[in-house]
């Protein structure tokens, strides 16, 4: 056996004995920065379709994928990742009932929520109950959390709690998902999982195969997804509703495109027409919509400069519609490299996200301040339950973030991460919900992921030069997350 093969087959051994504790789950869920990587991996080199932007994924597709190509002439990095994919989709997909228990706890909450943030609060607990059968999967996820371990201010979390089945080409669920919504690994601009999952009910593609029809065949490979959301708890605006469309495709090697509208709709004070007013895409001063809408639009293009895998990605949010003269406009900008560094690739990541929204979308300098997340019509703007929806560091905001990552042979996982944030503008006092003044704050993150037999355990720390007033000063941090199969 040549030594590529052994240490391949070695890995694939490792993987299956030292894997977490995996739930039981139809999609591929955000929030494993590894599981994103080997996909991301996996697209860039052809062994799968390029829709990796519209998380959660639906596993069939991607299994689909991988048993119908060949890996014959690919890396040892490609066939291990696909080696490694493909257990994680076996075990989430097995028939039947499983367990687990999961723990977060640390002495201060995270200032940048990135695609695996863990804890949203000091400290949070929860027992987790799969079910799998087939065409049905569900979910019930009951917990707690605590924003202040002093402050007693524990609440129920039924998050990440769901019902799914399939139809024909079809996904519907309903309950308490967590989405990210564009190419960014730091950050996405209208919709990721920085703020907990509201209620909802959704429908997605079960598979992202390209269109029979002549007209649409040029699309290549899609995905679709729509949803609509409660915005409970407490608010400024009650009976507040959310919805939420994306459609992504790939229309050629190596990019996708995706378009996304979010809307809040109804609420307290507003009249409550929404297929008429979800079809009113006009928005001026003088005859303003009954709602508060979100366009987005990002892009991204995987190539390969000599043998290392490069991805370069862009988003931009529209607070209205008219993107070439009057938008407010949010920026994001990224690219990735992944270089060989043994039988895993180390994944290196810059990423500049600007919430100081510009007037049309490519009006750089002539700015927009306070507009982002935030709406005159709805005073709670794009948050729910105290966070932001999209960008961690809410409106007029400016971080830029370094990211190196990778994995050993057994499975454990190493992260390095640099922030340099400025959250908040003095242009619009008030307007970002975490600091009532300008910050700058410099942030660094190291955390590592250790699983063994049916238990994984995420240790981070964190040391920043500044802090959120009224606070002042270095700070340190320390946030560890337990998961145990049961």
């Amino acid at each position: 056996m040549k030594k590529g093969n052994w240490r391949l087959g070695l890995g694939m051994a490792g993987l299956l004995l030292l894997a977490g504790p995996a739930a039981a789950s139809p999609w591929a869920e955000a929030g494993d920065n590894q599981l994103r990587g080997d996909i991301e991996l996996l697209a860039a080199a052809g062994v799968i379709d390029g829709i990796t932007t519209q998380w959660p994924l639906p596993w069939q597709g991607i299994v689909r994928s991988l048993q119908n190509r060949t890996l014959n002439g690919q890396p040892e990095s490609v066939r291990a990742a696909a080696a490694r994919v493909m257990a994680r989709a076996r075990a989430e997909n097995q028939s039947g009932l499983s367990a687990s228990l999961s723990l977060d706890g640390g002495n201060r909450t995270a200032l940048i929520y990135g695609f695996d943030g863990m804890g949203r609060g000091q400290g949070q607990a929860r027992f987790i109950l799969d079910f799998n059968s087939g065409d049905t999967a569900a979910r019930m996820a009951l917990g707690a959390i605590t924003g202040n371990f002093r402050g007693r201010t524990t609440k129920l979390m039924p998050d990440e709690s769901y019902l799914a089945e399939k139809f024909g080409p079809v996904l519907l669920y309903g309950g308490w998902m967590s989405h990210w919504w564009g190419p960014g690994w730091v950050s996405a601009l209208s919709l990721s999982n920085n703020a907990r999952p509201m209620p909802q009910l959704g429908i997605e593609r079960l598979e992202t195969t390209a269109s029979r029809w002549p007209v649409l065949r040029w699309l290549g490979p899609w995905q679709a997804e729509f949803l609509v959301g409660m915005m409970d708890g407490p608010r400024i605006q009650s009976d507040t509703f959310y919805n939420g469309l994306r459609f992504t495709f790939n229309p050629a090697p190596g990019l996708e495109i995706g378009l996304a509208r979010t809307q809040m709709f109804c609420g307290q004070g507003h009249p409550c027409v929404p297929v008429r007013d979800y079809f009113s895409f006009g928005n001026t001063n003088t005859a303003p919509n009954n709602t508060n809408d979100q366009g987005l639009f990002d892009i991204k293009y995987s190539t390969r400069i000599g043998t290392l895998p490069v991805q370069v990605y862009a988003q931009m949010m529209n607070e209205d519609s008219s993107p070439f003269v009057h938008s407010d406009t949010s920026h994001l900008f990224g690219a990735s490299i992944f270089l060989p560094a043994g039988v895993n690739p180390l994944r290196l990541t810059a990423e500049y996200t600007d919430s100081v929204s510009t007037v049309d979308m490519f009006s750089f300098g002539d700015e927009a301040y306070g507009v982002s997340y935030t709406n005159t019509g709805y005073p709670d703007g794009m948050r729910y339950r105290g966070r932001t929806i999209g960008f961690s560091l809410d409106n007029d905001s400016h971080l830029f973030s370094l990211q190196g990552a990778w994995s050993d042979p057994g499975g454990r996982q190493y992260q390095l991460s640099f922030h340099h944030a400025k959250v908040g503008d003095g242009h619009s006092p008030g307007a970002n919900i975490l600091s009532p003044v300008p910050q700058t704050i410099n942030l660094g993150e190291a955390k590592v992921t250790i699983p063994f037999r049916g238990i994984s355990l995420a240790l981070a720390g964190r040391l920043q030069d500044e802090q959120l007033r009224p606070h002042r000063g270095v700070a340190a941090s320390l946030e560890a997350a337990l998961r145990i199969g049961l």
